[in-house]
């Protein structure tokens, strides 16, 4: 349209001109001759003007390719998962590729009960805390060796003494009010929180928003321990929500203690069968004598009054 307009512009005042030049006259000629000029001007202004660039628009294609530049670009990475099932029907995650997050690497320096560690991080050393999980106290001032304390602190010590770790970040990790970083611990690729649960060596506990990444998936192994009734939760009321309540298993050992034991019922005692007593007999003192019980005395067997002469009581005497 633009290339039509100009064309029009230019050409057909001197086609006016021509076809009619011999008809104007002077004067018609000298405006017929300006107005071609004139146009031919308008026609060349009007194609510069077209042809330079818009000071907005350049200036906002500028402003979109710096933003375009300067922006970095964002990669969408994608956590890829491999679940291995125990015989409880359990998952434990074993993570092989590639996270959403990023986690670090830390030496183990000291296992200090079953869910706190001692690690060692960019040359400085850092008490880090268990993420979501708490194990029975075992250095505790006032709860001392909770039962079954000693089982997850070594447990942990087994697990992890040593070993490089994995160390994965919630929304932050801390610290908390006694200084510990707070970090979901992994080791050869597998959930040290989720082994601790599946064995009934954790509760899920200390559930403070926004740290909470993995809060529902730790409950669910919690409830296939519980179902199964092992470690902490093979005694009754022993595990909680508020904690580990230990009188529990000192009030039924004290009940026990109390119950007094039923006495064994006597037995009678066995009556002794007599003995059948074998007559005796004597005929004379000779006999007696020769059988070597003489003197017979009143009672013995083969006394006879009439072997006692004089009836002192003593016989062949």
């Amino acid at each position: 349209m633009k290339l039509i307009k100009i064309l029009g512009w230019i050409f057909v005042p001197y086609i006016m001109v021509f076809v009619d030049w011999k008809r104007l006259g002077k004067i018609g000629k000298r405006v017929g001759a300006a107005w071609a000029i004139l146009a031919l001007i308008i026609g060349i202004a009007g194609r510069d003007t077209n042809n330079k660039p818009n000071p907005s628009k350049t200036t906002e294609s500028a402003n979109v390719t710096s933003a375009e530049v300067n922006s970095p670009k964002t990669e969408a990475v994608s956590s890829s998962q491999t679940v291995t099932t125990d015989q409880q029907g359990v998952s434990a995650t074993d993570v092989n590729t590639t996270q959403n997050v990023q986690r670090i690497q830390a030496k183990v320096l000291e296992v200090v009960d079953g869910d706190t560690i001692k690690v060692k991080i960019n040359d400085k050393e850092e008490t880090v805390r268990f993420l979501l999980v708490d194990t029975p106290e075992t250095k505790h001032p006032k709860y001392g060796v909770q039962p079954f304390g000693k089982e997850a602190s070594d447990f942990t010590k087994q697990l992890l003494t040593e070993k490089t770790v994995e160390l994965e970040q919630d929304v932050n990790n801390g610290p908390d009010k006694y200084g510990r970083l707070l970090y979901y611990i992994y080791v050869d690729g597998k959930s040290v929180q989720e082994q601790l649960l599946e064995k009934g060596l954790a509760r899920v506990a200390y559930v403070y928003v926004p740290n909470v990444k993995y809060v529902e998936q730790y409950r669910k192994i919690q409830e296939q321990a519980q179902k199964a009734g092992v470690g902490i939760w093979s005694i009754e009321n022993y595990a909680k929500e508020d904690g580990f309540h230990s009188d529990v298993i000192k009030k039924e050992v004290s009940v026990e203690a109390k119950t007094p034991k039923p006495k064994p019922t006597p037995q009678p005692s066995p009556v002794p069968t007599p003995q059948p007593v074998q007559e005796v007999y004597y005929g004379s003192c000779k006999e007696a004598k020769a059988a070597g019980v003489a003197p017979l005395y009143s009672g013995d067997p083969g006394y006879r009054s009439k072997l006692d002469r004089d009836g002192d009581g003593v016989a062949c005497e």
